[in-house]
């Protein structure tokens, strides 16, 4: 068990289909309850890998209905217009103490590794009404583009989003380290077709040549995809194997085990920004820890909730008495709102503690809550803004993801939505509340046979009409953007030390993040270790 010395100056997705009827699963805390309207995943009756050529961007196949209609709000596009140097100005303006050449060396940063990330965050506050954004978790591959209304109505690939964005700025600069002559362009995802088939449209039409669209999930027992002196091979449906010179990876679900670490081919993100931090919450954890102990003292640090890793079964019932008995308990690698669990009586607790859980260990965060029932930290506590009350005076939990790219030219911001919880923030909670439907804000529902939903009618767009409930201003969204940033940095920093000269520290890995089950699902794909 270790406990984290970085501030807690807070403790601190599909899609083209219909919409259907789900049962909700029971094994993770409730997520949306039987017989709301979501959407599920499909191809769109194309299921089989298959090549998409140039010219195929269809924004109604890309983004979801009501973003297409949606205009983008004011002060949303105003932000996405202030470009690094006014941010600079605008921030070390209101934040004196943070000299200007060093946020200005931190948004000029060039990532290695972790070239596209996004980040969830909470707008929270004091009793004394002291607000800031504090980041949650930090995702590799994040979704964000369907959900995200246009910026610019004139621009020549106005229709492509922030899906050019990506591709241009972030994949393209990857894309030109590799060979043309080995091989094609490929988009392999796991989830998410309508973001993943949209990014493999644009990839199209930027590099000018076909580009392979496949799926590969963790349960595949005869994928399309393989790997061969670290070559990746794409089959189509005729049984014919081609080599991928670049993958624009969308894996999300335990992807070390079909990604290895090192490859020829060039892959965007490269899978040991996920085992740095992208997909692994404990080693994210020790890096946003490393990095406020290098920036300490220049008024800048990632804000997150009080957090305690590598805590064994047994030990968190006494952990969690320490926090006045509210907490998040979190599986490490899990991802898209699974393995997350919210904990304020022991009713929710022995719901989790009764649970098969196939990883080792755990971690304990200080949870955010309403003013009554907040974790008890060493800062005191901490609790939600919320969403401005509705007519019936109801407040909602509700996040923001600041999605971002980072190339040879620093960072830029490319895309933001919000979500809410599903019941209103209770004032006082009943001694078996379940808490999840008043905290958990993913929208992601994973269905017993494997497949995925999302319940939209919990998404905040950033346009005219939604983007007033967050009661944000344009610097709390530049205090997110820097807060973001920094977090991929810090995962990007830990990545460069857990690959010196391209080769993975297995034993460095393994004594910041000890989990056998970890390092088995890591194996399959890398059998030299």
């Amino acid at each position: 068990m270790d406990a984290l010395g970085s501030p807690p100056l807070l403790p601190t997705d599909t899609d083209y289909s219909t919409k259907v009827d789900v049962e909700q699963p029971s094994t993770s805390p409730p997520r949306t309850p039987p017989g709301e309207k979501v959407i599920k995943e499909s191809l769109q009756n194309n299921t089989e890998t298959h090549l998409v050529s140039q010219g195929e961007f269809e924004s109604d196949r890309h983004f979801y209905p009501r973003v297409l209609n949606a205009q983008i709000h004011p002060l949303v596009q105003s932000f996405f217009t202030l470009g690094n140097d006014r941010i600079i100005a605008r921030y070390t303006h209101l934040n004196p103490q943070v000299k200007p050449e060093v946020l200005k060396s931190i948004l000029s940063y060039s990532p290695t590794h972790f070239q596209w990330a996004g980040s969830d965050l909470f707008n929270v506050t004091t009793a004394s009404g002291h607000r800031q954004m504090i980041v949650i978790e930090t995702n590799s591959c994040p979704s964000g583009q369907k959900s995200m209304p246009l910026l610019s109505e004139t621009d020549e690939h106005n229709e492509q989003g922030g899906y050019r964005q990506v591709i241009q700025y972030a994949f393209h600069e990857q894309l030109s380290k590799a060979d043309p002559e080995t091989g094609g362009l490929a988009v392999v995802c796991d989830k998410n077709i309508m973001e993943a088939s949209g990014y493999a449209a644009v990839l199209a039409d930027v590099a000018k040549e076909k580009v392979w669209l496949a799926e590969w999930h963790v349960t595949d027992t005869d994928p399309d995809l393989k790997w061969e002196d670290r070559i990746l091979y794409i089959r189509d449906k005729e049984k014919e194997w081609h080599p991928i010179r670049a993958c624009f990876r969308y894996l999300t679900q335990k992807p070390w085990n079909r990604f290895p670490l090192n490859t020829k081919t060039i892959v965007m993100n490269n899978i040991i920004s996920c085992l740095a931090g992208g997909r692994n919450k404990m080693m994210a954890a020790r890096a946003y820890d490393l990095y406020n102990t290098d920036i300490m003292g220049t008024g800048l640090g990632i804000r997150t909730p009080e957090t305690i890793n590598n805590v064994t079964r047994g030990e968190i019932p006494q952990l969690l008495s320490t926090m006045g008995g509210h907490g998040v308990l979190k599986v490490p690698y899990s991802n898209a709102g699974q393995g997350v669990y919210t904990i304020t009586n022991q009713t929710e607790l022995d719901s989790f503690l009764n649970q098969d859980h196939h990883y080792d260990k755990f971690i304990v965060q200080s949870l955010v809550g309403n003013a009554s029932w907040s974790s008890v930290t060493q800062t005191g506590k901490f609790f939600h803004v919320g969403t401005i009350p509705n007519k019936k005076n109801s407040t909602y939990v509700s996040d923001l993801r600041m999605m971002v790219t980072g190339s040879e030219n620093g960072f830029r911001p490319i895309c933001i939505y919000g979500r809410k919880a599903r019941l209103p923030l209770a004032t006082e909670l009943k001694s078996d509340e379940k808490t999840w439907d008043m905290l958990g804000t993913n929208l992601s529902i994973k269905l017993p046979d494997g497949g995925w939903t999302t319940d939209t009618s919990r998404l905040i767009l950033m346009d005219r009409k939604d983007f007033n409930q967050l009661g944000l201003g344009i610097d709390d969204l530049i205090d997110a953007y820097i807060q973001t940033v920094m977090a991929v940095i810090a995962i990007d920093r830990m990545a460069i030390k857990l690959m010196p000269d391209g080769k993975f520290d297995y034993q460095l890995f393994e004594s910041l993040n000890p989990d056998n089950a970890l390092m088995k699902e890591i194996q399959e794909a890398n059998e030299q270790f």
